[in-house]
C-alpha cells in the first residue's frame, strides 16, 4: 500500500503529483511533521501562560548574544529578491496570475494562506497555474474575447504557503493529513519555484524548523545550499520580540522581514484578549503612526537593515472603483502611507491591485532613486523596548457603533464568499482576506467580552451585536437571489467564531474542516 493518497479530484491534478513528487512529499511530511505537532503544542501552552499573567513578554534573555553578536549577516539577496520597491499580492488563480506578473511590480506574492479559499481546486489550480507560468505558456481570454499573456519582464514569483497550523486533508501520509505547509511548499519547490513568504511564526524556533525543512528539500533535490529564500511576515506578537533571532535562523536562506499589520492586531487580541488594558478601537483607528504600532516597524527596519536583510512595508488594500472622486482621495492616503513607509527606511511596500503599482512605485523612486534598495540606511534612532511594543492604550479606547457594524458587515461577507471558494475579496472598495476577517470578528469578541463603551455610551453587549448581526445579514441576503447557503453557513460559523465565551484561534481551522475537506 502506498504510503501516501491524494483524497481530492481535481482538473489536471496528476501533472502535479508525478511518483518522484509524492515520494519527496512524504519524505517532508515524515521528518517534520512531528517537529510541527511539537511546535504547535509549545504556541498553545505559552499562549496559556500569557493569557493568565503567569508569562511577561520581554525579548529573549537566552538569545541575548544573537542579538549583541554585531558580526553576523543574511545571506545576499537572490537574483530577482534585489530591488523589492514594488510588491503586488493576490491569490494564484489564472487571471490574477497573468495580471500581477504584468503590473508592473517587481514581486508578486502568490498567496495560498490568507487570499485563497483552501478548497481542493483552488490548490491544485494554483499551482497548476505557476507551473505554467514558467513554462511560458499561461494565458487567458476575457468575456470580450481579448487573450492575455504573460510579457517579456514578469514579477519575481514568491509563494506564501499556508501556516503551520493548517493541514490539507486531500493529501494522506501513513494515515494522516498531511501540513498544508509542506504541501504547499513542497509542489512549488519540486515544480521549480523557490522563493517563499512564511506566515503566522510566532518564534524563531518555527524560524528553525522552516530552515531545516530547506535544507533537507535541498538536499532531496539536489540544489545547492541556501537556493531558497524566505521572507517572514512578522504579524504576531510574540515573534516581534524574536525578530533578529528568526533572521539569525534562516540567515542563509533569508530574504528579509516584512510588517503585516492586520495579522499583528488579530495576534494582539488573540494574545491579550481577555486582559482589559488590551482593549483595542475601531479597527480603522489603529493605524501605522499609532505609537505600538510605529514601533513595531520602526524596530522592523532597524533590524533588517542591521542584518542586510530586506524589510518589506504593509498592504495597501484599496480596490479602485467608478466613482473618480473616491478614487483621488483613496490614492492620496496610499500616497502618504507609502511616503511613510519609504521615510522609514523600508525598501518596498504590498498593493492589492495593479492601479496601485505607480503610486507605490513613485514614492519608492523618489525615496531609493537608482538604487535597488535602501538597506544601507541604518535606523540607529530607533531604540524600542518591550513597553514599546505592548503599549496598546496609545491606540486609544474609540469604539463607535459604525466599527461593530463594519466588523460585523465585513466578516459575513467574507466569510460568505470564502465558503465559496473566494480569498480575496473587494468588500466596500477594499481588497479583505482572511487576516482581516479575522480582525474582525476578534474586535467583537473583545469588545463583547469586556463590555466595552462605545462613544456614545452604550455597551457592546449580546443585544447590540444580534440587532447588528440581524440587520447585516438581512442587508448580505438582500445581495443576492434567493437563500445563499453559505450565507447562512457565514452567519453560524460567526456566532461560533466571535459570540461564544472561548475566543476560537483560527476560523479557517473550523471553517476548512467543517466545510471544505469534503
Amino acid at each position: 500500500m502506498s504510503p501516501i493518497e491524494i483524497r481530492g479530484d481535481a482538473p489536471r491534478q496528476e501533472e502535479l503529483f508525478p511518483p518522484a513528487a509524492l515520494e519527496f512529499l512524504v519524505e517532508l511530511d515524515r521528518r517534520f511533521a512531528g517537529a510541527r505537532v511539537d511546535l504547535l503544542e509549545r504556541r498553545r501552552r505559552r499562549r496559556t501562560r500569557l493569557a493568565r499573567g503567569a508569562e511577561t513578554l520581554d525579548f529573549l534573555p537566552e538569545t541575548a548574544a544573537i542579538r549583541d553578536d554585531p558580526t553576523w549577516r543574511v545571506a545576499a539577496p537572490a537574483p530577482g529578491l534585489i530591488d523589492r520597491r514594488v510588491e503586488i499580492t493576490g491569490p494564484p488563480q489564472r487571471t490574477m496570475t497573468v495580471n500581477a506578473l504584468n503590473s508592473g511590480a517587481k514581486v508578486w506574492l502568490a498567496d495560498f494562506e490568507d487570499a485563497t479559499s483552501p478548497t481542493w481546486e483552488n490548490i491544485v489550480a494554483g499551482q497548476l497555474n505557476l507551473i505554467d507560468a514558467r513554462a511560458g505558456r499561461l494565458d487567458f481570454t476575457s468575456g470580450s474575447g481579448k487573450r492575455y499573456r504573460v510579457g517579456d519582464a514578469p514579477a519575481t514569483v514568491v509563494v506564501r504557503p499556508r501556516g503551520w497550523h493548517l493541514v490539507e486533508k486531500h493529501v494522506v501520509v501513513d494515515g494522516h493529513p498531511m501540513p498544508a505547509a509542506l504541501v504547499d511548499f513542497g509542489l512549488y519547490l519540486f515544480h521549480g519555484g523557490r522563493y517563499f513568504y512564511l506566515p503566522k511564526l510566532e518564534n524563531h524556533r518555527e524560524a528553525r524548523l522552516w530552515n531545516d525543512v530547506f535544507c533537507h528539500a535541498q538536499h532531496l533535490l539536489g540544489l545547492p545550499h541556501g537556493t531558497i529564500r524566505a521572507t517572514v511576515l512578522i504579524e504576531t506578537i510574540t515573534a516581534a520580540f524574536e525578530m533578529e533571532e528568526i533572521l539569525y535562523e534562516l540567515r542563509d536562506h533569508s530574504a528579509g522581514l516584512n510588517a503585516g499589520r492586520w495579522d499583528y492586531i488579530f495576534s494582539i487580541i488573540k494574545t491579550f484578549g481577555a486582559d482589559p488594558n488590551a482593549v483595542l478601537p475601531d479597527r480603522a483607528k489603529v493605524r501605522m503612526t499609532v505609537p505600538f504600532m510605529k514601533a513595531y516597524t520602526d524596530l522592523l527596519v532597524r533590524t533588517c537593515h542591521k542584518r542586510g536583510a530586506h524589510a518589506i512595508g504593509g498592504m495597501a488594500a484599496f480596490i479602485p472603483s467608478r466613482d473618480t472622486a473616491a478614487n483621488e482621495r483613496a490614492f492620496a492616503h496610499v500616497r502618504v502611507d507609502k511616503e511613510r513607509e519609504a521615510s522609514a527606511g523600508f525598501d518596498g511596500s504590498w498593493v492589492a491591485h495593479p492601479a496601485l503599482v505607480p503610486v507605490c512605485r513613485d514614492v519608492f523612486d523618489r525615496h531609493i532613486g537608482e538604487n535597488p534598495h535602501q538597506v544601507g540606511r541604518q535606523r540607529f534612532d530607533v531604540d524600542v523596548t518591550a513597553a514599546d511594543l505592548l503599549d496598546f492604550a496609545s491606540a486609544g479606547t474609540e469604539v463607535t457603533e459604525t466599527g461593530v457594524r463594519n466588523n460585523i458587515a465585513v466578516a459575513l461577507r467574507y466569510l460568505r464568499a470564502w465558503l465559496a471558494g473566494s480569498g480575496a475579496v473587494a468588500i466596500y472598495d477594499l481588497m479583505e482576506d482572511a487576516a482581516t476577517a479575522e480582525i474582525a470578528r476578534c474586535q467583537v469578541w473583545q469588545w463583547l467580552r469586556h463590555g466595552t463603551r462605545l462613544t456614545d455610551g452604550r455597551p457592546v453587549d449580546h443585544e447590540l451585536v444580534a440587532k447588528l448581526l440581524d440587520e447585516e445579514y438581512s442587508a448580505a441576503e438582500s445581495e443576492t437571489d434567493g437563500r445563499d447557503e453559505n450565507l447562512a453557513r457565514a452567519g453560524n460559523l460567526f456566532n461560533r467564531m466571535a459570540l461564544q465565551p472561548d475566543l476560537p484561534e483560527f476560523f479557517t481551522v473550523r471553517a476548512y474542516a467543517t466545510y471544505l475537506a469534503r
